[in-house]
């Protein structure tokens, strides 16, 4: 058997991986990065076909790259995100390996590096990076059983309206995903339900600056830690037709019936949690909070942006939220899909050693665990609120590149 050898190996060729490559390249230390894939194939063959990215291209990107063919305030394509990040692979020479999946890796007996198995024969590294990112196991509750008789798909097999089967659709689900997959079908002339659980509802610009500008303005990207009681809290915010900000009420006006948390099924029934009113409300306290903010931030450093009073009128309750559905028979309501926009769980069980809290969780300070030479990079809140986006994996590689040059002397 061949073994081949390597200083530093890194797992996996999305953005976390190339920006990684990209900071080992620039301090010379040899590399190889291996990919199961192709470069982001997640990008590529996990995300429905109209995807856009939910930050305008001056800020969702490498900073050592801007996008080509992208206007600065636009929002970048799946496709265009890919191309992007394939191109920039090959400006910096990154060494790139695809279609090897490591399927085991192990600590060397002597504790002086690392073994690797993958479908292409067995690596050696001195240091290796999971690079694998935060969306690595789909998640479909056990709440409605396969033999319902309706079609259940995790957000990340949607594709486009015409995958699915003729009639009526439920996503459950109103983060990012779940919100611009509703609206697409409802667009289509589905007929939609949309669950809501617990949400931010931030502004997608006010008063003249995008909301990824304003978290950087009130220094919301360099928080540290999640607030426990938000762990389950998504965001609802999109880049889709030019970007805009998710309003649920024009959601309802444009036919979706919203519902609260999907809770129990039984005999065909799904039952909801009472909770509609309450989710909808506490994501209109997290939106004026950001206006709030932004305005003391206007106010104390004297900046001169337009005023937009218009951004504070909130609309009336519609009745789905007044009036919720609290049990839906889904075969009277003509409900032939389920669309699970549940998020994901992690996946290490490639690796053959502990590198775990006690919660199951990846142990680290900012991706460094305490096994000498091995490294998280990609998760969210790996240093700070900005690590999971494509702009800020690329500080955090920089900060494991230094230390990875560190360690060799």
């Amino acid at each position: 058997m061949t073994v081949e050898t390597i200083d530093t190996l890194i797992i996996g060729a999305g953005q976390a991986g190339l920006a990684m490559s990209e900071h080992l390249c620039s301090a010379g230390v040899p590399h190889l990065v291996l990919e199961r894939n192709r470069i982001a194939e997640r990008w590529r063959s996990e995300r429905w076909d109209s995807l856009v990215a939910n930050g305008p291209a001056w800020h969702d990107r490498f900073p050592t790259r801007s996008f080509d063919d992208i206007d600065p305030d636009g929002f970048a394509g799946k496709d265009s995100i890919v191309s992007y990040l394939e191109a920039h692979a090959q400006h910096f020479g990154a060494p790139v390996r695809c279609g090897v999946e490591v399927t085991a890796l192990r600590r060397k007996p002597d504790g002086s590096g690392f073994i690797a198995e993958t479908s292409e024969g067995v690596f050696e590294a001195r240091n290796v990076v999971s690079a694998t990112g935060p969306f690595q196991k789909p998640v479909i509750p056990a709440l409605v059983p396969d033999d319902s008789g309706v079609a259940q798909i995790h957000s990340s097999s949607y594709r486009n309206p015409a995958q699915l089967a003729d009639g009526g659709v439920l996503v459950i689900g109103a983060g990012s995903s779940g919100v611009q997959i509703a609206d697409e079908l409802a667009r289509a002339g589905r007929k939609v339900y949309l669950a809501v659980g617990p949400h931010n509802r931030p502004p997608r610009s006010y008063r003249g600056k995008d909301f990824v500008w304003w978290l950087g303005a009130l220094g919301l990207w360099d928080v540290k830690a999640n607030d426990p009681a938000l762990e389950h809290v998504t965001i609802a915010v999109s880049g889709a037709r030019g970007g805009h900000t998710v309003d649920f009420r024009e959601l309802a006006a444009q036919g979706i019936t919203l519902v609260g948390r999907a809770q129990s099924y039984e005999s065909g029934v799904l039952h909801f949690a009472d909770d509609l009113a309450k989710n909808i409300a506490m994501g209109d306290a997290d939106y004026l909070s950001v206006l709030d903010a932004a305005d003391a931030h206007i106010a104390r450093e004297g900046l001169d942006f337009p005023e937009e009073p218009q951004a504070r009128i909130i609309g009336p309750e519609p009745d789905c939220v007044k009036n919720p559905i609290l049990d839906l028979d889904l075969a009277e309501a003509g409900v032939t899909s389920i669309i699970w926009a549940t998020g994901y769980v992690l996946d290490f069980g490639w690796l053959k050693f502990d590198v775990m809290d006690e919660k199951g969780r990846p142990a680290h300070s900012r991706g460094v665990s305490a096994v000498p030479g091995f490294y998280f990079l990609g998760l969210a809140w790996l240093s700070r609120r900005a690590s999971p986006f494509i702009w800020g994996v690329w500080h955090d590689a920089k900060y494991l590149a230094e230390q990875i040059a560190a360690r060799q002397g």
